[in-house]
């Protein structure tokens, strides 16, 4: 693809990406803006989420709203949809990580988990599918993780949310592929962003990049593209999957 087209791919499309403050999230909100789209940025860091949109383009929205809170959820998506005047995009990217070793885990810990990284999808999707139907069509990305496919001990409350994340995908392509509107997740292995960073010493990263054929970590463009590329019109027929990002850590 030329850089011309490039910049091309996306123009005139209206993507909403959650979680995009900072790491995957505003990569991958500058590669659908450095390819055309008009972008609205979610995050519940509106300092910081305000500051990355300016640094995106002067028509990109930002929005404040913490996906714990149902109500402020719907308020948000309803005010991306109206500065965007459509949807044609979704990215829900927005999560949080810990690990807790499962006899010690409590259940505030397992469902705040599930508050921030399945519960808000239901609400966004509920925002943009009728929009997308309305059109004709659209495209739907959910973030999962490896995790939810080969866990590691101390993450169950991570790993069974992100694994919620495939099914919710499926149930979702099934149900708005008549419509015109494709739903698939992207499983990211592990990513050194600033979440991530925080919670692995110097030897476990080495450890992670070990387990690839590749010998390395992913990076935050590496992610974005494989989102931009189901979002785009060349993945019209893949819906429904979830898509390993992992460096052959995950082959499955």
């Amino acid at each position: 693809m030329t850089a011309e087209a490039s910049r091309e791919r996306f123009a005139g499309r209206r993507v909403i990406v959650t979680g995009a403050a900072q790491g995957i999230g505003a990569g991958i909100a500058r590669s659908f803006t450095e390819q055309g789209a008009r972008v609205a940025l979610l995050d519940r860091n509106a300092e910081q989420v305000t500051a990355t949109a300016r640094d995106l383009a002067s028509d990109a929205v930002a929005i404040g709203v913490d996906l714990r809170d149902a109500p402020g959820t719907v308020a948000a998506m309803d005010a991306a949809l109206a500065e965007l005047g459509g949807c044609d995009v979704l990215v829900n990217n927005a999560g949080i990580f810990a690990k807790v070793p499962l006899l010690q885990l409590r259940v505030d810990q397992w469902d705040e988990m599930f508050a921030v990284n399945l519960r808000p999808m239901l609400l966004t999707i509920q925002a943009v599918a009728p929009v997308m139907i309305d059109a004709g069509g659209g495209r739907i990305v959910n973030m999962s993780s490896m995790a939810a496919l080969v866990g590691t001990p101390g993450e169950a409350h991570y790993a069974a949310a992100k694994a919620g994340v495939i099914a919710l995908t499926r149930i979702a392509a099934m149900e708005l592929g008549p419509a015109g509107v494709t739903v698939n997740a992207v499983c990211p292995g592990y990513v050194l962003t600033s979440m991530g960073a925080a919670t692995r010493t110097e030897e476990e990263v080495a450890g992670w990049a070990a387990k690839s054929p590749l010998g390395r970590l992913q990076s935050v463009e590496e992610v974005a593209a494989v989102v931009c590329w189901l979002a785009s019109n060349e993945a019209s027929a893949c819906t429904g999957q979830a898509i390993n990002v992992t460096g052959g850590m995950v082959m499955h």
